[in-house]
């Protein structure tokens, strides 16, 4: 099957999917969808149709665009109609989480996988409400027990959920800390004060070596 005629299949099945497809789920709906055929179409195919699909919908003649996003593709809304949008579907989107409740979050998605009592040693405090919400939320999930520590604690992970919702594939694609805390930093600014001709005090820069005011506010 030619790749033209493959396009208008795989946007139908990731218009109407209520989940993120990947290559592999695609290539397998589309060979059943033509299950007749003798010659299946191969994942190289489905990933050359993505490609065009990807660069038809970047026009900016769509409101929407086809992006892989929690782990699979998927028909996205582009960031500039995000708030027109947002008015249908203001149930759907999650509430704003807690201060502890982010906390705990971010926890599990740069330590996973991770056990509760690893969390409450890194925040200091229980965090059985917090994971409790986050699993409500399915922003996490339960993903099996810790066979080597007493009593088998639960292990937590971020889920495709939270993938999805944060628009990234995979923990991977998270920023690095060393990143999130380097664009955090700024130089502080020195300020001293500055007595004009006029008896007014202005805020003048210290770090401001070519302000002739602020060298004659520090002369005086």
């Amino acid at each position: 099957m030619e790749i033209g005629h493959i396009i208008p299949h795989i946007e139908a099945l990731v218009f109407a999917s209520d989940k993120p497809l990947t290559p592999i789920d695609i290539t397998e709906l589309v060979n059943n969808a033509f299950g007749f055929m003798d010659d299946k179409i191969t994942m190289e195919q489905v990933q050359t149709a993505i490609e065009g699909i990807v660069e038809k919908y970047r026009s900016d003649f769509y409101p929407f665009e086809m992006k892989e996003s929690g782990g699979g593709w998927q028909f996205l809304t582009k960031k500039e109609y995000h708030k027109t949008v947002a008015q249908l579907n203001q149930e759907k989107f999650l509430k704003r989480l807690s201060a502890a409740a982010l906390e705990t979050l971010a926890i599990i998605a740069y330590k996973q996988p991770i056990t509760k009592s690893d969390i409450e040693a890194i925040r200091g405090v229980s965090c059985d409400y917090s994971i409790q919400k986050l699993l409500e939320k399915e922003l996490i999930v339960i993903s099996g027990r810790n066979e080597d520590l007493p009593g088998k604690p639960l292990i937590y992970n971020t889920s495709r959920s939270f993938m999805d919702y944060f628009g990234i594939n995979s923990p991977l694609d998270l920023p690095k800390l060393k990143e999130v805390f380097n664009e955090a930093l700024v130089d502080p600014t020195n300020v001293s004060f500055i007595v004009t001709e006029k008896g007014e005090l202005l805020e003048g820069n210290d770090n401001d070596s070519n302000n002739p005011t602020s060298q004659e506010g520090e002369a005086n």
